[in-house]
């Protein structure tokens, strides 16, 4: 089986598999792949929209239920949690709709928001038109880089098909280096507000 292949064969699981949790570069390759490949866009949007509601639904109800013991056991995520609290209280449904267009409180969200005890209709409706919205202009966005990429080919005189393994190879490489800068960045800024919300009791002390 050649990549592409493979890509049009599970694509549209990889896409709603990886929209489960952040999903952002996975719906972005996604509309890549629908224009260098036979996937339908509008099948990518609706993996992702599918994917994202589940996964969102899913750390709603656990919000609601478990509420802030689960925050407890995660203090990276707690560090984050009045800064979110803070904006609920208000611009409640703007961020139920719009939360995921902000990399990084994707799975948050939805915890807090169940935990702050939103109704479940309220959120599903602002959610459900946010994730369609969020998957619409993603996966339009890759779909243009697909096209974009089809261009260059197309004017440098090769084949698609013989070009497309290096491009969708190098775009994962740059992804994972993009992921990889982001989770560094992400976890020392953590850190330091870990110290810093430790070391103040600290020095209140005489």
């Amino acid at each position: 089986m050649t990549l592409k292949e493979g890509i049009e064969a599970y694509g549209y699981l990889g896409v709603l598999l990886g929209t489960f949790l952040e999903g952002d570069i996975a719906l972005i390759l996604g509309g890549l792949c629908a224009r260098c490949t036979d996937l339908k866009l509008y099948g990518v949007i609706l993996a992702a929209f599918t994917g994202a509601i589940i996964g969102d639904q899913v750390f709603y109800n656990l919000g609601r239920h478990q509420g802030l013991q689960v925050l407890n056991r995660f203090p990276r995520l707690k560090v984050r949690t009045e800064r979110v609290f803070h904006h609920m209280r208000r611009h409640g449904s703007i961020i139920a709709f719009a939360f995921r267009f902000f990399y990084g409180f994707r799975i948050l969200t939805p915890l807090l928001i169940g935990a702050s005890g939103v109704s479940r209709g309220r959120f599903t409706l602002l959610n459900c038109l946010g994730a369609l919205a969020w998957a619409t202009l993603l996966g339009s966005l890759g779909y243009g880089m697909g096209e974009a990429i089809v261009v260059i080919v197309e004017n440098v005189k090769e084949d698609l098909h013989h070009w497309l393994p290096c491009i969708l190879g190098g775009l994962l490489v740059l992804v994972g280096i993009i992921r990889l800068i982001v989770w560094r960045v992400r976890r020392r800024r953590a850190q330091r507000a870990l110290a810093s919300s430790s070391a103040a009791p600290t020095e209140k002390m005489p």
